[in-house]
């Protein structure tokens, strides 16, 4: 394996990772559990209470956030349209917590799976784990993306940094992501 994922039959599939890549993965993971933030209550959350409790109604400020929970209803330009707005303040109240904990949860899955592979080597996953692993890529791709201002125009760009541009080392982490996350798909189609 060359730091990419591969079959291991059966819709598993494994990785070889060195010390840097596990470090690099974690690091970016634990930076987005950071932006995602706590559950409703924090640690030890009251599961009861976790059910009943409502999210917000306004747009999350940050862009990487608001990629991820955007709008349902209508189009966030428009101000004008006072009942799109309603309709996803009420559609938002009642997902986003709900989509923050899976989102954390799946990070939080990677984090532990590298944590428990310590200074590198081979990371296996089972076809249950491979589905986490893959919302969790999605995930960084997407935020990392979102912060570079990828569009769909401008990605083959990236290829053709100068090596003294600043975002050079995001633009690396970015296309990784995507490399990671393709040979997760197919390893998991074989």
């Amino acid at each position: 394996m060359a730091g990419l994922f591969e079959s291991t039959g059966g819709g598993g599939a494994a990785i070889a990772l060195d010390e840097w890549e596990a470090s690099i993965l974690r690091s970016l993971e634990v930076q987005l559990l950071e932006l995602i933030g706590p559950g409703p209550g924090g640690e030890g959350d009251d599961p009861l209470a976790a059910l009943f409790a409502e999210g917000p109604t306004e747009a999350p400020a940050d862009p990487v956030l608001a990629r991820f929970f955007p709008d349902a209803y209508g189009d966030p330009e428009k101000p004008e349209d006072e009942e799109a707005k309603v309709a996803s303040g009420e559609f938002r109240r009642f997902t986003e917590l709900d989509l923050r904990a899976r989102k954390r949860d799946d990070a939080l899955f990677v984090v532990r799976a590298l944590d428990a592979l310590g200074d590198g080597g081979v990371l296996k996953l089972a076809v249950s784990d491979c589905q986490r692993w893959l919302g969790a890529l999605n995930d960084l791709r997407l935020a990392v993306g979102v912060r570079l201002e990828v569009t769909e125009d401008d990605e083959d760009g990236l290829y053709e940094l100068p090596d003294g541009d600043e975002r050079k080392p995001l633009v690396m982490a970015y296309l990784w992501l995507g490399a990671l996350q393709e040979s997760l798909l197919e390893a998991m189609a074989d």
